[in-house]
């Protein structure tokens, strides 16, 4: 147990810790975000797509433009993030955002956490904009309660001038009311000022009739190379961006559908092997039901492999592991950043879970070491089986109770299906 689950209130006790860490981070780099137009991405999923596809419009638009994220950041040529946090501490922070302004770029769009809007990373930035993906429960064991978790999400629409908010989340009206003024776009499938229409899904990518509730004629076709039905809110979010910046429908269309991936996510691996391979990011309950809602057309077995971290969102392992287990044939049980939580431990949550769906004891494997559960994963697929790879996506290492070590789902996997087929 770490020293901030022993002290009640540990949280809150240092955040003036927070507040002058982050003023002092700001002020050592003369407050650099003042030198972009910035546009903020929150939310429980989404966010790191959300952003790549904003980022990858505005170039392709010809507006210079950084990115921050999960995944990576940069301008032209992105640097790998290897910090398993979304929004790095704020000397950090300011040091990649003077790189990205010292650059010449013009826009900045920035991934932004609950954590960070808690612990004020974000001090000194103005937003321009500011973009609500969705909210569901996650990072419970560092906000308690999901009221604190959304209200730390909100903290980013206080802070921007216009907000683009998801009108199908529940949450939207909150979002919406902490604008300092009525200044919005909200975007849907079933609601919203702005929709998507005729909606068609395929493993190439999504496809849709970008549709103004309030001005039918401003009409125009939007398609995806990225695949996932949920996709469909992560362009038409970065799409309402690119309306309100000024950019002409075709530069929106033209610039979404030049996104070709997100590292970790929805990452389809065609080797030539005669299975589906997919690499995602999925670690909540929402992400996992959006993951297999995408794939649920597929004819094959379904063979699921995921863990848990140490020390984040306990409560909801239970319930990731039955929404595992009703969509799955087979669910392989392995670690994940267990920190200094038993591995172990970890899997037998996840297993009652899967017990709960109705998962027999065979259909449960449970393989601690995970690269040898997904080569095990990798050698049972069958023609026409699909493989689902969870919960670390882009990660370039593991966090076990010595320290971080190197590991990456995508290479273990790609190297997985070669031995395979050899």
């Amino acid at each position: 147990m770490s020293v901030k689950d022993k002290i009640p209130g540990y949280n809150t006790l240092v955040l003036p810790y927070h507040y002058a860490q982050s003023l002092t981070a700001a002020v050592k780099a003369n407050y650099p975000g003042k030198r972009l137009r910035i546009i903020g991405v929150t939310g429980t999923n989404g966010k790191t797509t959300t952003s790549f596809m904003i980022w990858k419009m505005l170039n392709s638009a010809g507006y210079k433009t950084g990115l921050m994220t999960t995944v990576a950041w940069g301008v032209d040529k992105l640097e790998s993030q290897i910090e398993h946090m979304t929004t790095v501490k704020p000397s950090t922070l300011n040091h990649r955002i003077k790189a990205i302004a010292d650059a010449g770029a013009e826009f900045l769009v920035l991934e932004v956490t609950s954590h960070a809007l808690a612990q004020y990373r974000t001090l000194g930035l103005n937003f321009e904009i500011a973009v609500m993906t969705n909210v569901t429960h996650e990072h419970l064991d560092y906000h308690k309660t999901f009221d604190n978790y959304l209200a730390a999400k909100c903290k980013l629409f206080k802070q921007a001038e216009y907000g683009i908010a998801n009108a199908d989340d529940p949450s939207a009206k909150q979002f919406i009311n902490s604008l300092k003024r009525p200044n919005y776009t909200t975007y849907g499938i079933k609601s919203g000022n702005i929709r998507a229409k005729n909606l068609k899904s395929t493993a190439a990518g999504i496809e849709y009739t970008y549709n103004d509730i309030n001005n039918p004629k401003d009409s125009f076709k939007i398609k995806t190379k990225i695949p996932g039905q949920f996709n469909a809110y992560n362009s038409l979010a970065a799409a309402c961006v690119g309306k309100k910046l000024g950019l002409t429908n075709q530069q929106i269309s033209a610039g979404l559908y030049s996104l070709t991936e997100v590292e970790g996510r929805m990452n389809r691996l065609d080797l030539g092997q005669n299975f589906d391979c997919i690499v995602d990011f999925a670690h909540t309950p929402d992400a996992f039901e959006k993951v297999f809602s995408s794939v649920k057309g597929h004819k094959g077995r379904t063979i699921s492999l995921f863990g848990g971290a140490g020390r984040r969102d306990e409560s909801t392992r239970k319930t990731r592991g039955q929404i595992a287990g009703q969509h799955s044939d087979i669910c392989i049980l392995t670690e994940d950043d267990s920190r200094d939580e038993d591995p172990n431990a970890i899997i037998a949550e996840f297993a009652e879970g899967c017990k709960a769906a109705g998962m027999k004891d065979d259909q449960i494997i449970k393989i601690t070491d995970r690269k040898k559960a997904i080569e095990h994963a990798i050698s049972i697929a069958k023609p026409g089986d699909l493989v689902l790879i969870l919960g670390k996506g882009h990660e370039k290492t593991i966090l076990r109770a010595d320290g971080p070590h190197p590991f990456e789902d995508l290479k273990v996997a790609t190297n997985a299906i070669k031995q395979n087929s050899k």
